[in-house]
């Protein structure tokens, strides 16, 4: 039985680590914009319009429960004939939560991110949620992970080229 072949090329994160989640975590604002299960869907929206984002998580007690967005909401109440204001989270929120732990790497969330066509992921540390990280966030890290690791190589290479070494 002969072996697959081994590439003789590095993944990216081979060669430079990702920052952890808990890095990327601590250039946005602590915790997450929250409401609870039994508040008014109009309300969720409201915070949702306030704080200029599309996602808040659900709390009962400080506990994870559930999940709504724009698109709950635009899917389960206004096509179905229903009125924010007349309809509690809790009847529209996604309760089962998909989320990620601060050990996960940027590259987990990405696959997990593109896998269930999610847009946010919930970040917890044992039961407590510390953040929420959008597509744009794994996006802007990944970018960012890629110019550190191109700038890198650029050095490496000038200092093989600078030091006399041939490079045949």
């Amino acid at each position: 039985m002969t072996s697959p072949l081994q590439s003789p090329f590095n993944a990216p994160e081979q060669l430079l680590a990702y920052k952890s989640l808990s890095q990327v975590l601590e250039g946005k604002p602590a915790g997450a914009y929250a409401v609870g299960p039994d508040d008014s869907v109009l309300s969720a929206l409201q915070l949702m319009s306030d704080k200029g984002t599309g996602f808040v998580v659900v709390l009962d007690k400080g506990k994870l429960v559930g999940v709504l967005s724009e698109r709950d909401y635009a899917r389960k109440v206004e096509l179905k004939g229903r009125t924010a204001k007349d309809t509690r989270v809790c009847e529209i929120m996604v309760d089962k939560v998909v989320s990620v732990t601060v050990e996960h790497s940027i590259p987990q969330c990405m696959a997990v991110m593109h896998d269930r066509s999610f847009r946010h992921l919930p970040v917890i540390d044992g039961d407590r949620l510390v953040g929420v990280l959008s597509l744009r966030d794994i996006l802007k890290e990944i970018v960012a992970h890629h110019e550190r690791l191109i700038r890198n190589l650029e050095l490496e290479r000038l200092t093989m080229l600078s030091s006399g070494a041939s490079s045949y």
